[in-house]
């Protein structure tokens, strides 16, 4: 039987985002359910059930080794911590844990169609004479060249964060809107430009349609800030078509990745030394030094060994499963069931 899938969520901010977040974990479940894999999950802030307590039900149902996922596009710092915290609660609980979404491609694919569906909405307007009756010219359909996307993240007061949601806009915009005018970035608070200022802007590099694609998994009290404020700009420019696209959301192909993931924490764990728990994948050797102390630039190099050499290709194994398992730092580690201690240091 293979080790369960925890889904980490960060917080809901509301009961909508709550009861998505649920449905999605049973969609997960069903699907794995096929393979005798248990599937839980939990948040870490705001939001119900809360993730100790989902894996101190795990824990209780027999299972002490887990596969962790978390359910989010940005980085969370703060996972690692909550996962060692767990294991000093549970000293014979291991964990395997994955890397966030990010910009996956199947992430970027996923909301291709979710801009695809809002273009989809907008109506055929067929042209019946070249005037209409009051001798205005009639609507000229809006081509490709006058469409423009705003992407929207939340907004955090760390620039690092804010910076990934624009790489994410010029993958986006290179990979699967390269027709489009422009893929530009806003945030719902803490940093600037806003939704109406992202979508000033496509207004003002010529887009007549602009279509706000919220950089979101789940629905919830976000999303209605974001569409507020794209219809309350809407409202007072009339001659300016914005749409609002839908979050990627409980749907198949987001449990394609999830479990795409999962599988890859597995094979990964499965390449890496099972007695070695202590060991954390990926990270580096301590320095060679010299009698005086000093850390020696060269050293001279010996045939590999037998062991060292499987060891070695192991590892390329490894990192050529990709980004979508983190393998350095405390968060995936197996954290040591014998020293409790050096856990709780680490939260």
């Amino acid at each position: 039987m293979k080790p369960p899938l925890l889904l980490i969520g960060h917080g809901a901010h509301d009961d909508t985002g709550a009861a998505e977040f649920g449905r999605f974990v049973h969609r997960l479940r069903c699907r794995l359910d096929q393979v005798a894999a248990d599937v839980s999950g939990g948040f870490i802030a705001k939001g119900r059930p809360a993730l100790s307590d989902s894996v101190a039900s795990l824990v209780a149902r027999g299972h002490h080794r887990l596969v962790a996922v978390p359910l989010a596009l940005g980085d969370s710092h703060d996972v690692p911590a909550v996962i060692a915290r767990a294991q000093v609660v549970h000293p014979t609980l291991t964990c395997d844990l994955g890397r966030t979404l990010g910009a996956a491609p199947q992430v970027l694919a996923l909301m291709a169609e979710r801009l695809a569906d809002a273009l989809a909405e907008m109506p055929r307007l067929a042209a019946v004479s070249m005037t209409d009756e009051h001798g205005d010219p009639p609507w000229e359909p809006i081509t490709p060249a006058e469409t423009a996307v705003v992407l929207v993240g939340h907004g955090s007061a760390d620039t690092a964060a804010n910076a990934e949601v624009h790489r994410v806009s010029r993958l986006f915009w290179e990979t699967h809107a390269p027709e489009l005018l422009t893929v530009e970035t806003a945030y719902v608070s803490d940093a600037p430009p806003s939704v109406a200022q992202g979508i000033e802007r496509c207004r003002r590099l010529g887009a007549k349609r602009v279509v706000v694609l919220p950089y979101l998994l789940f629905a919830g009290g976000v999303l209605e800030r974001i569409w507020a404020e794209a219809l309350a700009y809407a409202a007072g420019h009339i001659d300016l078509d914005v749409r609002c696209a839908e979050v990627i959301g409980d749907c198949e192909g987001l449990a394609d990745l999830i479990i795409d993931r999962y599988e890859d924490i597995l094979r990964a764990a499965e390449l890496w030394p099972a007695h070695d728990d202590d060991r954390v994948l990926g990270a580096a050797e301590p320095p060679v030094l010299d009698e005086s102390g000093e850390e020696l630039l060269e050293a001279t190099e010996e045939p590999l060994s037998l062991e060292e050499l499987e060891s070695l290709q192991a590892a390329e194994a490894i990192e050529g499963a990709g980004d979508r398992v983190l393998r350095s730092g405390p968060a995936v580690r197996r954290l040591p069931r014998e020293e409790p201690t050096m856990v709780e240091g680490l939260v």
